[in-house]
């Protein structure tokens, strides 16, 4: 288990409608060329988004629904680097929750109010673990970083 401390940075966005809520955030985190970026907290609402439900597996990596109305944002965590891996609960008209891993689409309606955080002595990567099947995290010290 890797487990290392680290200073933090806090940065928070809005974004509005009909932007695309996994592509903004990974341009933020791209323009400000942070290393260890993760979602501290989201709140919103959106028209669309694309999930990958809990059961994939190395067999089966593709149950994925496609979303098309307007859901509020109920949580949103994951961390931000090249190869994001975030994943959201959203909750329909009628207080109805679906959850999984953001594949995309993730169409703002009103807002999404954004608070992320870096870790700024640290350096995250994904590298394919062969127990999983997935390329999973990497965490590093900058100064270790190669």
């Amino acid at each position: 288990m890797d487990r290392v401390g680290s200073a933090l940075r806090v940065f928070a966005l809005r974004l509005g409608p009909g932007q695309e809520l996994l592509s903004s955030l990974l341009a933020f985190v791209e323009e400000r060329q942070l290393k260890a970026p993760f979602i501290i907290t989201c709140v919103g609402s959106v028209t669309k988004a694309t999930l990958r439900l809990a059961n994939a597996s190395l067999e089966n990596t593709n149950e994925v629904v496609c979303l098309q109305e307007r859901f509020e944002i109920v949580s949103l965590v994951g961390t931000l680097n090249t190869e994001a891996h975030l994943h959201i609960c959203l909750a329909d008209k009628e207080g109805r929750t679906i959850g999984g891993h953001v594949l995309g689409d993730l169409e703002v309606f009103t807002t999404a109010e954004l608070v992320v955080g870096e870790a700024s002595d640290l350096h995250f990567t994904r590298e394919l673990d062969s127990r999983t099947g997935f390329p999973e995290l990497v965490i590093q010290k900058r100064s270790e970083q190669i």
